[in-house]
């Protein structure tokens, strides 16, 4: 994960396995933007992470001058608006980048939400076996929307993937908590996530799946349903 030396003003709070904090170290280190990295504790929030966020209290919050900007979607679009000379996340073309946003969307409300209840929900209950169902859907559909392009946003690496590639991490996880085949169910995603993750941005950035799969055992016995 990227921690360099400050000078453009630029403060991220994050948490270190968190795929929205990435998100925001990924889209950083494209923009060519140096910063300061402050990882949080969430089980003892500082009082700087209260006051930036006071609404949520939650990470990643980008300070700029001191400034907060909260959410990492909003966050990924500050830093193209804030930083313009920097190379854009964003597609000009307005069409583009509302389709961007959407699935840039359909991961948080779909893949995450679906994730959450993977782990939560005690193995094999309904609302689990729901969830698999669920995020085999979410999965496929984002795989057919990729389909043969290399990059969700196209030719080249843009918004959708700094979004979507943090994610990839988890793959593993859901795969063994919802017992599907993450190659079978999402072939060319998984071929995807193998060429983001060459990206100097991306592999700074992310951790190994095994090490998420160890996060997610943590999160399921402290409060997962017993």
């Amino acid at each position: 994960m990227a921690v360099e030396k400050n000078n453009n003003g630029l403060q991220l709070l994050g948490f270190w396995v968190s795929p929205f904090a990435q998100r925001c170290h990924i889209a950083l280190a494209e923009k060519g933007l140096s910063y300061e990295s402050l990882e949080q504790d969430l089980s003892n929030k500082s009082e700087l992470l209260l006051r930036a966020n006071p609404v949520h209290k939650k990470i990643p919050v980008l300070l700029h001058g001191g400034r907060p900007i909260c959410e990492s979607l909003v966050i990924l679009q500050y830093l193209d608006e804030a930083f313009p000379e920097a190379s854009a996340l964003l597609p000009s073309d307005p069409g583009a980048r509302a389709h961007a946003r959407f699935w840039a969307g359909f991961v948080d409300t779909k893949v995450f939400e679906c994730g959450v209840r993977l782990w939560k929900r005690k193995a094999g209950s309904e609302p689990q076996v729901q969830a698999r169902k669920e995020m085999v859907e979410a999965l496929r559909t984002l795989d057919a929307e990729l389909g043969d392009k290399p990059f969700l946003a196209g030719e080249a690496f843009g918004f959708v993937d700094v979004a979507v590639v943090p994610f990839a991490a988890w793959l593993v996880s859901y795969g063994r908590l919802g017992e599907f085949d993450v190659e079978e169910v999402c072939p060319r995603l998984v071929a995807w996530a193998e060429r983001c993750g060459e990206r100097e941005s991306v592999a700074k950035s992310i951790h190994p799946p095994e090490k998420v799969w160890e996060f997610v055992g943590f999160l399921k016995n402290k409060l997962g349903d017993k």
